[in-house]
């Protein structure tokens, strides 16, 4: 127990450090762009880490949920979940998040206390970590791309694309077949089924606002193709009357 608050605390006093050190670099921007810039470190670590924890260290997270935690499945919960005390914080002192969003960080803290105490299934945490966070970074780029007015061209397509896709097939596919094996295997406890269940849910909360953002997407470039149409179409009738 005291490792663990010790190292719990140098986490999260990692995270706020990192944050006010882009504070102090990037002294001209908003705090949203510094705190982006800690979530878009978050996001990558998480993924890295918890790739190699699925894909290298093991067990594989489809056949093995409810297996005891590893000491890097462990390491891997706690630099999250300090994280996320961290962003649960922030956004509640500068009041930049609904209540969808306050309620995917809630559910991820428990989510990861609950298999920190319990001392078992650390491998469907991590799985679900890699999951959730390996769309972060074209999340942030998006924002970073929009506060710089860069978000309407190309590169802002080709990153809303690979996002909607990678959402679907990581969120969507792929967590449902992590939730089938969560719910069929008699391992977990009730509880660590209870919670997936739960993420998968707000995954799908998530995935109607995704669909109601591409079908205005869409609107939108249907609208502007009519309009370069109809521009292409009144020059070249005018061409010709000359």
């Amino acid at each position: 127990m005291t490792v663990f608050v010790v190292g719990s605390l140098l986490c999260l006093s990692f995270w706020v450090s990192l944050y006010f050190f882009f504070c102090n670099v990037n002294g001209s921007r908003s705090s949203e762009w510094n705190c982006r810039l800690v979530t878009l470190v978050h996001g990558i670590l998480a993924v890295c880490v918890t790739a190699y924890i699925g894909y290298v260290d093991g067990p594989w997270p489809f056949a093995y949920p409810g297996t005891k935690n590893t000491s890097l499945q462990i390491s891997a919960l706690v630099l999250s979940l300090c994280y996320f005390i961290f962003d649960m914080a922030w956004c509640v002192y500068f009041r930049t998040e609904g209540p969808v969003m306050l309620a995917h960080h809630t559910m991820s803290i428990l989510g990861i206390l609950s298999t920190l105490w319990l001392g078992e299934s650390g491998i469907e945490g991590c799985a679900v970590l890699f999951g959730s966070e390996i769309t972060n970074p074209l999340l942030q780029a998006r924002w970073f791309l929009k506060q710089t007015g860069n978000y309407g061209t190309w590169l802002g397509t080709i990153v809303d694309v690979l996002f909607v896709l990678l959402f679907v097939l990581m969120r969507i596919f792929v967590g449902g077949t992590m939730l089938y094996c969560e719910l069929s295997s008699p391992r977990p406890r009730f509880f660590i089924k209870c919670g997936g269940v739960a993420m998968y849910i707000l995954s799908w909360v998530f995935m109607i606002d995704i669909v109601r953002f591409t079908i205005r997407k869409s609107k939108k470039w249907q609208e502007q193709q009519k309009d370069l149409h109809e521009t292409v179409s009144a020059n070249g009738h005018g061409t010709k009357r000359e």
